[in-house]
């Protein structure tokens, strides 16, 4: 069996922004959901979450910065919903505008990177703790 290909290996950029709140790929794609579906409903669907996962995430983005990065639009032809401010949209470009920076400043480690990595990596072995809860046999750092 090949092993798996650069394509599934990617850089996983987190922007800490305050105390509470991160901005990475997950939330990115929730506010370019957001912008494409209109709604919170839809872009949770969309994401495969719930709404109040969303709500609460979105919530979480909105007071984390100065300004909200998603609003409500009242009545009019569509009906309303829900979009990106200026804002939102302009964090979003941001973060992808890092996001890139970031591949091509890592790609060439990276990539030597990859060529240590076992061609056939057995998982872990899940142990318990004295509680109970699952553990992992290694670290993930």
């Amino acid at each position: 069996m090949d092993s798996p290909s650069s394509s599934s290996r990617h850089l996983k950029l987190r922007v800490k922004l305050c105390s509470f709140a991160a901005l990475g790929p997950g939330k990115a794609s929730l506010l370019e959901a957001v912008e494409r579906c209109g709604s919170i409903t839809a872009a949770a669907k969309d994401q495969g979450m719930s709404y109040r996962r969303a709500w609460m995430l979105i919530d979480e983005m909105n007071r984390a910065f100065r300004l909200p990065v998603v609003g409500t639009v009242s009545g009019g032809a569509a009906g309303g919903g829900t979009r990106l401010t200026d804002l939102g949209r302009e964090v979003v470009s941001l973060y992808r505008e890092v996001q890139n920076l970031a591949e091509t400043a890592v790609a060439e480690p990276l990539r030597r990177l990859e060529a240590l990595v076992a061609d056939n990596p057995e998982p872990p072995v899940t142990t318990t703790t004295c509680t109970g809860k699952p553990r992992s046999s290694r670290g993930d750092d």
